[in-house]
């Protein structure tokens, strides 16, 4: 019996290159055809004007996105968790903002994990910085002054302390200041029009008080050693804090926990709940567009009810935009 041939040097290089296609295409190829649903809706961009002044925040369902900041995104397979640049998501309807942060130098860039996020869809394309949203969310705040954006911000994979990271933000929103609303307590619609509204998913370390934002703090919700776990209750000081964000269920129990949530008899009017629809699953590391394939038209056949709290979403469209925000005027 003849023993099996070793592969030569031209066979193995022919192997690495197979490797490396394939890793292409998975981690860059298919993402780019993972797309939402591009239908537009008319006056999205302006719902919020038809609400009243003197509705707090915590009041009006808000549709948002989570991880906003992922159009390009490195092993975007895994990572990628929106189709829409931050400009479209905000022209789409929505005003909650999930804006993900390391410190690089004397500016801030967009991660997910240990991914950064990218201004194109090119591997060599430039990191997605702080200031190139920004620019999007000033230049659609001063088109549509009736609105607001809510910039919930979460320090990502990052050396810096809590500290260092606060007054690096800092530095960065001062120097526009009029865009924003510098508040430690959830405001009226009134007072956050034409504004961003700041949150923060971190202590205020560097002690800035209301410039630090509104705390919006929650325990770690991978929740999968008991699946029927759905929302969970933090008291901030100036309001209770209900959050759904199970991101380690499977679709099925994603869907029991959301809709649980949005069901919780003990919210009160006073509270503010945030119901999240994405998760990866069961795996270390998930596949989001398969999993929004899968729960976003179940939102779409759900009916949400005035008080629904802020719904939040991946692979966002104007469509899901305007079936959260509706909710408000049943």
């Amino acid at each position: 019996m003849k023993a099996k041939k070793k592969p030569g040097l031209g066979g193995i290089l022919l192997r690495i290159l197979a490797l490396v296609l394939l890793f292409l295409l998975v981690m860059w190829g298919i993402p780019m055809t993972e797309t939402a649903d591009r239908t537009a809706v008319p006056d999205s961009a302006d719902w919020m004007g038809k609400l009243p002044d003197e509705m707090p925040l915590n009041a009006i369902v808000i549709p948002g996105t989570h991880d906003s900041g992922t159009q390009y995104v490195q092993l975007a397979f895994f990572s990628k968790c929106q189709a829409l640049s931050i400009g479209s998501q905000l022209e789409a309807g929505f005003r909650y903002l999930d804006i993900r942060l390391s410190v690089d130098g004397e500016r801030m860039r967009l991660k997910h994990g240990f991914t950064d996020c990218k201004t194109g869809p090119m591997p060599w394309s430039a990191a997605l910085s702080l200031e190139d949203v920004l620019r999007q969310c000033y230049t659609f705040l001063a088109e549509h002054p009736t609105e607001t954006v809510i910039f919930a911000v979460k320090q990502e994979h990052g050396d810096e302390s809590v500290e260092q990271f606060e007054r690096c933000l800092d530095g960065i929103i001062g120097q526009e200041p009029e865009f924003w609303l510098f508040t430690d307590s959830i405001p009226t619609l009134g007072q956050a029009r034409g504004k961003l509204v700041l949150l923060r998913r971190y202590e205020d370390a560097a002690g800035l008080g209301e410039r630090s934002g509104i705390p919006l703090l929650w325990p770690n919700q991978n929740g999968y050693e008991d699946p029927t776990l759905n929302t969970a209750m933090t008291d901030q000081g100036a309001y209770r804090l209900w959050v759904q964000d199970r991101y380690e269920y499977d679709a099925g129990e994603k869907w029991e926990a959301f809709r649980a949530g949005l069901r919780e008899d003990q919210i009160g009017s006073g509270d503010l709940a945030i119901h999240f629809l994405s998760t990866k699953g069961h795996a270390a590391y998930g596949h989001p567009f398969a999993f929004a394939g899968k729960l976003n038209p179940e939102l779409m056949d759900y009916e949400l009810l005035p008080g629904s709290g802020w719904v939040i979403v991946d692979f966002a469209s104007a469509l899901l935009a305007e079936h959260i925000y509706t909710a408000n005027f049943a």
